[in-house]
């Protein structure tokens, strides 16, 4: 039978893995599921690094290497970091020779903690882009408002830019819309626009997460069965229909006169990433978020639970351009229930970077501790 995530290609869309880490590049097995599951590129943060590092021992070695230079604990979490994801571009390489640009990129994120810092973030994403060191690296910028002007001017630096921590479609035409400046800047300046990639990376279950808590309070204080039941008609509807939302404007920006004069010059269309794709509610099918928002020029980044599910029983078709006009409804539905939805996406996002945050602590406080037992150990040897 053929697998159906690499069938997924035959649609337009990109498996990308959610969760690059050491273990899985040094042991091969990033290489077999590029091999056999066409995954085409991956995702880190600090969520992802965090577990990584505190799990297991496939970063002792480095660590030790490092703690014995004095290095001190950014420059440790950095370089940790900066070598996970250049070996994982690596991995992908030939993918990105073969598609000439096209796929194949591996994603490091700037520190969480400068997400509100246009000027930090701009620094960082040089300083880590240039420290990978790969033409399908790309760097992860949360699209806040003081994150837009960052990413517009590392693209128009020529940077490959992930936006991440999307939620709501008015965030995300600001996003495309810089990505569009950015390559009118660089075209008018004579500078190669072909090979700048960028992804816009949309969060999808987190907000069914969040609107389904807001519709349970809304159907408590329900005064009648009806209304209670078109509530519940509404649970885990949000994040798809918000995503087919946010495609059919990336489907109006990327057909727009503008956009149409890049394209000529070779320019590639930034693409819609679906992100937090694992079903979070054990009522909902495991691979809804796969299943249904499948289309061109469109990647879905997996969690290993969700690749696996999609290769054991995922339903191919094209979904995401079908029932558009409900996708619109839903949401007019939920703002008639008196859920604010913008209200919902920024909160979202802000939630988004606060969780990045703690893991991002949290990382460092591993390596902190790994750090000290290195030094405890050493001293301890000495005569």
């Amino acid at each position: 039978m053929p697998n159906p995530l690499r069938e997924l290609q035959k649609y337009g869309q990109s498996v990308w893995y959610d969760n690059l880490n050491r273990e899985l590049i040094v042991t091969g097995a990033l290489q077999r599921m590029a091999e056999d599951d066409g995954v085409s590129g991956g995702t880190s943060n600090p969520s992802i690094f965090e577990k990584a590092v505190s799990s297991g021992t496939a970063y002792d070695e480095q660590m030790r290497k490092l703690v014995d230079d004095g290095r001190d604990l950014p420059e440790i979490y950095a370089e940790l970091t900066v070598t996970d994801v250049k070996l994982s571009a690596e991995t992908f390489r030939p993918i990105y020779e073969e598609t000439q640009g096209g796929d194949g990129y591996a994603s490091l994120e700037v520190s969480p903690l400068i997400a509100n810092d246009t000027q930090a973030s701009i620094d960082a994403a040089h300083r880590l882009f240039t420290a990978l060191d790969s033409p399908n690296a790309m760097i992860k910028i949360p699209g806040t408002p003081e994150g837009i002007p960052a990413i517009e001017r590392c693209l128009t630096d020529g940077l490959n830019i992930n936006i991440t921590l999307l939620f709501g479609v008015e965030n995300y035409e600001q996003v495309a819309w810089a990505y569009i400046s950015a390559l009118e800047k660089r075209w008018a300046a004579r500078q190669p626009i072909d090979r700048i990639g960028s992804v816009a990376s949309f969060f999808v279950s987190r907000v069914d997460t969040l609107v389904d808590e807001k519709l349970q309070q809304k159907i408590e204080g329900a005064a009648s069965e009806s209304e209670r039941e078109k509530l519940r008609a509404l649970f885990g509807k949000a994040g798809i229909a918000n995503a087919k939302v946010a495609y059919a404007k990336y489907r109006e920006i990327f057909s727009s006169p503008r956009w149409m004069v890049l394209q000529e010059a070779g320019a590639r269309v930034q693409r819609c990433l679906w992100a937090s794709t694992s079903t979070k509610n054990p009522e909902y099918r495991d691979v809804m978020y796969v299943e249904e928002l499948i289309g061109p020029d469109t990647i879905n980044t997996m969690p290993q639970n969700t690749l696996d599910a999609f290769r054991e029983h995922g339903i191919l078709a094209p979904t995401l351009e079908k029932d558009v006009d409900e996708a619109f409804a839903v949401i007019r539905a939920l703002e008639e229930a008196g859920i604010d939805f913008k209200a919902v996406t920024d909160e979202l996002q802000v939630q988004g970077v606060k969780l990045f945050s703690d893991s991002f602590a949290k990382a460092n406080e591993s390596i902190r501790q790994k750090r000290d037992a290195l030094l405890a150990e050493r001293a301890g040897a000495r005569p």
